[in-house]
Protein backbone atom coordinates (compact mmCIF):
# COMPACT_ATOMS: atom_id res chain seq x y z
CA UNK A 1 0.00 0.00 0.00
CA UNK A 2 1.39 3.54 -1.32
CA UNK A 3 0.34 6.80 0.56
CA UNK A 4 1.08 10.28 -0.41
CA UNK A 5 0.98 13.06 1.81
CA UNK A 6 0.85 16.47 0.34
CA UNK A 7 1.52 19.30 2.16
CA UNK A 8 3.83 18.63 5.75
CA UNK A 9 3.16 20.84 7.98
CA UNK A 10 1.96 20.68 11.50
CA UNK A 11 -0.54 18.39 10.73
CA UNK A 12 0.67 16.51 7.86
CA UNK A 13 4.14 15.96 9.57
CA UNK A 14 1.86 14.47 12.41
CA UNK A 15 0.33 12.18 10.34
CA UNK A 16 3.66 11.27 8.30
CA UNK A 17 4.88 10.21 12.08
CA UNK A 18 1.93 8.52 13.08
CA UNK A 19 1.91 6.27 9.76
CA UNK A 20 5.73 5.57 10.60
CA UNK A 21 5.68 4.59 13.45
CA UNK A 22 3.19 2.14 12.83
CA UNK A 23 2.83 -1.58 11.27
CA UNK A 24 0.32 -0.91 8.65
CA UNK A 25 2.41 0.71 6.20
CA UNK A 26 6.11 1.33 6.34
CA UNK A 27 8.19 4.16 6.10
CA UNK A 28 9.32 3.01 2.44
CA UNK A 29 5.75 2.96 1.39
CA UNK A 30 5.05 6.55 2.29
CA UNK A 31 5.85 9.92 -0.13
CA UNK A 32 6.16 13.45 1.34
CA UNK A 33 5.93 16.47 -0.80
CA UNK A 34 6.14 20.12 0.54
CA UNK A 35 7.86 23.10 -0.80
CA UNK A 36 9.66 23.35 1.90
CA UNK A 37 13.03 21.81 2.13
CA UNK A 38 13.42 22.18 5.99
CA UNK A 39 10.07 19.85 6.77
CA UNK A 40 10.84 17.48 4.27
CA UNK A 41 14.48 17.01 5.91
CA UNK A 42 13.35 16.91 9.31
CA UNK A 43 11.29 13.93 8.87
CA UNK A 44 13.86 12.06 6.41
CA UNK A 45 16.23 12.90 9.55
CA UNK A 46 13.48 10.55 11.55
CA UNK A 47 12.47 8.10 9.17
CA UNK A 48 15.61 7.86 6.52
CA UNK A 49 13.72 5.31 3.75
CA UNK A 50 10.72 8.22 3.24
CA UNK A 51 10.59 8.92 -0.21
CA UNK A 52 10.52 13.27 -0.67
CA UNK A 53 10.09 15.37 -3.72
CA UNK A 54 8.90 19.11 -4.23
CA UNK A 55 6.20 18.38 -7.07
CA UNK A 56 2.79 17.32 -5.89
CA UNK A 57 1.77 15.34 -9.38
CA UNK A 58 5.17 12.99 -9.76
CA UNK A 59 4.71 12.50 -5.67
CA UNK A 60 0.97 11.02 -6.38
CA UNK A 61 1.32 9.28 -9.21
CA UNK A 62 1.78 5.65 -7.91
CA UNK A 63 -0.01 6.19 -4.48
CA UNK A 64 -2.78 4.26 -3.71
CA UNK A 65 -3.99 6.55 -0.88
CA UNK A 66 -3.37 10.39 -1.39
CA UNK A 67 -3.48 12.50 1.86
CA UNK A 68 -3.92 16.45 0.91
CA UNK A 69 -3.21 18.41 4.01
CA UNK A 70 -2.59 21.97 2.76
CA UNK A 71 -4.67 24.78 3.99
CA UNK A 72 -8.22 25.01 2.92
CA UNK A 73 -7.51 27.90 0.77
CA UNK A 74 -5.12 26.19 -1.48
CA UNK A 75 -7.09 22.76 -1.70
CA UNK A 76 -8.79 23.47 -5.38
CA UNK A 77 -5.26 24.26 -6.86
CA UNK A 78 -3.76 21.21 -5.42
CA UNK A 79 -6.21 18.71 -5.98
CA UNK A 80 -6.58 20.21 -9.31
CA UNK A 81 -2.51 19.52 -10.29
CA UNK A 82 -2.61 15.78 -8.98
CA UNK A 83 -4.99 14.39 -11.80
CA UNK A 84 -5.72 11.97 -9.59
CA UNK A 85 -6.70 8.40 -11.63
CA UNK A 86 -10.08 6.86 -10.28
CA UNK A 87 -8.48 3.81 -8.78
CA UNK A 88 -6.93 6.31 -6.49
CA UNK A 89 -8.57 7.65 -3.30
CA UNK A 90 -8.10 11.29 -2.07
CA UNK A 91 -7.97 11.64 1.57
CA UNK A 92 -8.78 15.37 2.97
CA UNK A 93 -7.99 17.03 5.97
CA UNK A 94 -9.39 20.58 5.55
CA UNK A 95 -11.87 21.70 7.66
CA UNK A 96 -14.92 23.04 6.22
CA UNK A 97 -14.75 21.64 2.69
CA UNK A 98 -17.34 19.43 1.90
CA UNK A 99 -17.56 16.58 -0.73
CA UNK A 100 -19.49 18.13 -3.40
CA UNK A 101 -16.45 20.49 -3.58
CA UNK A 102 -13.70 18.29 -3.48
CA UNK A 103 -15.28 15.82 -5.74
CA UNK A 104 -15.57 19.08 -7.92
CA UNK A 105 -11.87 19.51 -8.06
CA UNK A 106 -11.15 15.75 -9.13
CA UNK A 107 -10.66 14.63 -13.04
CA UNK A 108 -13.79 12.18 -12.05
CA UNK A 109 -16.31 13.10 -9.45
CA UNK A 110 -17.39 9.70 -8.65
CA UNK A 111 -13.95 8.91 -7.60
CA UNK A 112 -13.89 7.37 -3.98
CA UNK A 113 -12.96 10.65 -1.90
CA UNK A 114 -12.46 10.21 2.68
CA UNK A 115 -12.62 13.51 4.77
CA UNK A 116 -10.01 12.92 7.89
CA UNK A 117 -10.23 15.12 11.00
CA UNK A 118 -6.90 14.20 13.15
CA UNK A 119 -5.78 15.87 16.14
CA UNK A 120 -2.02 17.32 16.83
CA UNK A 121 -1.47 14.03 19.25
CA UNK A 122 -1.49 11.60 15.82
CA UNK A 123 2.05 11.59 16.23
CA UNK A 124 2.45 10.11 19.07
CA UNK A 125 -0.22 7.47 17.72
CA UNK A 126 -2.91 8.80 20.63
CA UNK A 127 -5.26 11.19 17.67
CA UNK A 128 -9.06 11.27 17.92
CA UNK A 129 -9.38 10.74 14.21
CA UNK A 130 -12.69 11.73 12.43
CA UNK A 131 -13.72 10.22 9.30
CA UNK A 132 -16.16 10.60 6.82
CA UNK A 133 -16.31 8.42 3.09
CA UNK A 134 -17.84 9.38 -0.12
CA UNK A 135 -18.65 6.78 -2.74
CA UNK A 136 -16.26 4.13 -0.70
CA UNK A 137 -16.82 0.42 -0.19
CA UNK A 138 -16.93 -1.57 3.13
CA UNK A 139 -13.09 -2.90 2.70
CA UNK A 140 -11.55 0.77 1.67
CA UNK A 141 -13.36 2.17 4.75
CA UNK A 142 -12.20 -1.02 6.99
CA UNK A 143 -8.34 0.08 5.63
CA UNK A 144 -9.31 3.88 6.74
CA UNK A 145 -10.09 2.97 10.41
CA UNK A 146 -7.69 0.26 10.26
CA UNK A 147 -4.57 2.63 9.52
CA UNK A 148 -5.90 5.65 11.96
CA UNK A 149 -7.03 3.29 14.64
CA UNK A 150 -3.49 2.38 14.91
CA UNK A 151 -2.55 6.13 15.41
CA UNK A 152 -4.97 6.33 18.35
CA UNK A 153 -9.06 5.61 18.28
CA UNK A 154 -10.46 6.07 14.76
CA UNK A 155 -14.48 6.29 14.18
CA UNK A 156 -16.60 6.54 10.77
CA UNK A 157 -19.26 9.59 10.98
CA UNK A 158 -21.93 11.16 8.62
CA UNK A 159 -20.34 14.23 7.25
CA UNK A 160 -22.80 16.40 8.66
CA UNK A 161 -20.97 15.21 11.86
CA UNK A 162 -18.02 16.24 11.05
CA UNK A 163 -18.46 19.75 12.23
CA UNK A 164 -19.47 19.39 15.23
CA UNK A 165 -16.91 16.29 15.68
CA UNK A 166 -14.20 19.22 14.61
CA UNK A 167 -15.22 20.96 17.81
CA UNK A 168 -14.61 18.23 19.44
CA UNK A 169 -11.76 16.55 18.92
CA UNK A 170 -9.22 18.64 16.63
CA UNK A 171 -10.28 22.00 18.62
CA UNK A 172 -11.09 20.11 21.98
CA UNK A 173 -7.40 19.14 22.31
CA UNK A 174 -6.30 23.04 22.53
CA UNK A 175 -8.83 23.13 25.35
CA UNK A 176 -7.59 20.58 27.13
CA UNK A 177 -4.18 21.78 27.23
CA UNK A 178 -5.57 25.22 28.12
CA UNK A 179 -6.67 23.37 31.06
CA UNK A 180 -3.53 21.42 31.60
CA UNK A 181 -1.59 24.73 31.76
CA UNK A 182 -4.43 26.74 33.98
CA UNK A 183 -3.71 24.07 36.56
CA UNK A 184 0.07 24.30 35.85
CA UNK A 185 0.08 27.76 36.90
CA UNK A 186 -2.02 27.04 40.12
CA UNK A 187 0.61 24.37 40.85
CA UNK A 188 3.38 26.63 40.52
CA UNK A 189 1.54 29.42 42.48
CA UNK A 190 1.25 26.55 45.40
CA UNK A 191 4.78 25.87 45.54
CA UNK A 192 5.10 22.96 42.75
CA UNK A 193 7.72 22.91 40.61
CA UNK A 194 6.68 23.56 37.12
CA UNK A 195 7.75 20.15 35.38
CA UNK A 196 6.46 18.18 38.16
CA UNK A 197 2.77 19.94 37.57
CA UNK A 198 2.91 19.60 34.33
CA UNK A 199 3.72 15.50 35.18
CA UNK A 200 1.11 15.45 37.82
CA UNK A 201 -1.89 17.20 35.71
CA UNK A 202 -1.40 15.49 32.52
CA UNK A 203 -1.34 11.97 33.94
CA UNK A 204 -4.68 13.17 35.94
CA UNK A 205 -5.65 14.12 32.85
CA UNK A 206 -4.48 10.75 31.04
CA UNK A 207 -6.09 8.69 34.12
CA UNK A 208 -9.77 10.65 33.58
CA UNK A 209 -9.38 9.87 29.73
CA UNK A 210 -8.72 6.25 30.51
CA UNK A 211 -11.77 6.42 32.99
CA UNK A 212 -13.83 7.42 30.13
CA UNK A 213 -12.50 5.02 27.48
CA UNK A 214 -12.01 1.49 29.26
CA UNK A 215 -14.95 2.14 32.66
CA UNK A 216 -18.13 0.20 32.89
CA UNK A 217 -20.94 2.35 32.18
CA UNK A 218 -18.54 5.05 32.01
CA UNK A 219 -19.85 8.81 32.13
CA UNK A 220 -18.36 11.86 34.07
CA UNK A 221 -20.95 12.86 36.53
CA UNK A 222 -20.30 9.29 38.15
CA UNK A 223 -17.12 8.98 38.40
CA UNK A 224 -17.16 12.53 39.82
CA UNK A 225 -19.88 11.49 42.63
CA UNK A 226 -16.74 8.86 43.83
CA UNK A 227 -14.53 11.45 44.00
CA UNK A 228 -16.28 13.98 46.00
CA UNK A 229 -16.26 13.47 49.48
CA UNK A 230 -19.39 15.19 51.13
CA UNK A 231 -17.95 18.48 53.15
CA UNK A 232 -14.68 17.81 50.96
CA UNK A 233 -11.83 19.46 49.24
CA UNK A 234 -12.94 17.91 45.42
CA UNK A 235 -16.55 19.63 45.82
CA UNK A 236 -15.74 23.01 47.21
CA UNK A 237 -13.39 23.15 43.95
CA UNK A 238 -15.91 22.02 41.47
CA UNK A 239 -18.36 24.57 42.67
CA UNK A 240 -15.97 27.42 42.42
CA UNK A 241 -15.13 26.20 38.55
CA UNK A 242 -19.39 26.34 38.76
CA UNK A 243 -19.36 29.77 40.23
CA UNK A 244 -16.91 30.93 37.40
CA UNK A 245 -19.00 29.34 34.93
CA UNK A 246 -16.37 26.78 33.61
CA UNK A 247 -19.51 24.22 32.10
CA UNK A 248 -20.99 27.24 30.00
CA UNK A 249 -17.13 28.40 29.22
CA UNK A 250 -16.48 24.97 27.67
CA UNK A 251 -19.81 24.83 25.68
CA UNK A 252 -19.36 28.14 24.17
CA UNK A 253 -16.10 27.08 23.52
CA UNK A 254 -17.48 24.25 21.60
CA UNK A 255 -19.92 25.87 19.76
CA UNK A 256 -18.08 29.00 18.79
CA UNK A 257 -15.29 26.78 17.22
CA UNK A 258 -18.50 24.89 14.73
Amino acid sequence: MKITIIGVGNMGGAIARGLAKGTIVSADEITLSDPSQAHLDELKLEFPTLHLSHNNQEAAVDADYVIVAVKPWLIPEVIRELKLRKRQVLISIAAGIDFEHLASYLPDPEMTIFRLIPNIAISHLQSMTLIAGRNATMLQERTILRIFNQMGLAMIVPEEKMTAGTALTSCGIAYVLKYIQAAVQAGVEMGVYPKDAIQMVAQSVKGAAELMLNGENPHPSTEIEKICTPGGITIKGLNELEHAGFTSAIIKAMKAAK
